[in-house]
């Protein structure tokens, strides 16, 4: 098996899983609500039933309006295949770079931003106005939170950052590490829409940031927009979890390797996701001018670690 074709074979990994993720979130929070809840598999049949369905457009809307789903569904698919998963390899096939992922995913938010404004719906320039806020204050705190770790690595390239830390088990345990893993989950909860910035399950307009900006699609294209939000939580927790509890991942192509860091991968998520579920049904969404509050500390959080890892150098 060559590189290319495990990179490839586990960038399918994340896009099939993506929706089971989202499923699996969902059906743990109704069983910590009492409730019973759909089946971790249900977006899958949700997908499939958009999919089936004509897509009502505005008259208003633009080419964008059209173009944005198909943009932000492949942003969402490429940065899948940058970010290390299932093996990081060392050698000349970067796996992918910090920055080349966090413009990605900004480029798609963009475009979703935009489509948004394109159908002249006041519920779509609020969210989009909102969105923009909260852009404003997660990216920046994400390339720091990574920057962190690319300081001891001396590389921003995400399998030289896992490769080092591997190689320096005592370096996770430092404060920089653990100020920017706080710093990243926080930003990983404001840019998936998830409690306490956005709720997911909500329409109410007062509210509303990622659902008012795809409140306007319907059938196919919101099943891409639905499927790349659940590829984006899938990379940002793998990104939480594989740079900075690197251990399992395979470095190499033997099959044992290979096993070990899927097993690990799926125990990392099912962590994630379970410590999502419990924190959206303990704590409820902030009011609106409070979640520049939150996202700010984030940035100061994730500040405080790339001053805490230079100066331990």
């Amino acid at each position: 098996m060559t590189r290319y074709a495990a990179l490839a074979l586990q960038t399918v990994l994340a896009v099939g899983i993506a929706p089971l993720l989202v499923g699996f979130i969902r059906w743990l929070k109704a069983r910590l609500q009492g409730r019973r809840g759909a089946a971790p598999w249900q977006p899958y049949f949700e997908m499939s039933k958009l999919f089936g369905k004509e897509a009502v457009v505005s008259h208003t809307a633009s080419w964008i309006f059209r173009a944005t789903p198909f943009l932000v569904f492949g942003t969402s698919v490429v940065v899948a295949s940058l970010v290390p998963l299932v093996v990081a390899p060392s050698g000349r096939l970067i796996v992918g770079d910090l920055f080349a992922a966090v413009y990605l995913l900004l480029l798609g938010t963009v475009f979703l931003a935009l489509a948004a404004l394109g159908t002249g719906s006041a519920v779509g320039g609020m969210g989009a106005s909102r969105e923009m806020t909260v852009v404003a204050l997660t990216e920046p705190t994400v390339a720091l939170s990574i920057v962190a770790l690319a300081l001891n690595a001396g590389s921003t390239n995400f399998s030289q950052i896992v490769t080092r830390t591997l190689a320096d088990p005592a370096a996770a345990l430092g404060p920089g590490h653990l100020l920017a893993f706080s710093a990243l989950f926080i930003v990983t909860l404001a840019e998936t829409g998830r409690l306490p910035v956005d709720n997911p399950s909500t329409h109410l307009e007062l509210t509303m940031i990622h659902e008012a900006m795809v409140l306007e699609y319907s059938g196919p294209y919101l099943a891409l927009v639905e499927w790349a939000a659940a590829v984006k939580l899938l990379v940002f927790l793998a990104l939480a979890a594989n740079l900075f509890v690197p251990w399992g991942i395979a470095q190499s192509l033997a099959p044992g390797a290979l096993v070990v860091g899927l097993a690990s991968f799926i125990v990392k998520l099912g962590v994630l996701a379970v410590a999502i579920a419990v924190l959206e049904t303990r704590v409820a969404k902030l009011r609106l001018f409070r979640v520049p509050e939150l996202l700010s500390a984030s940035f100061v959080l994730a500040l405080l670690a790339v001053m805490s890892t230079f100066l331990a150098r």
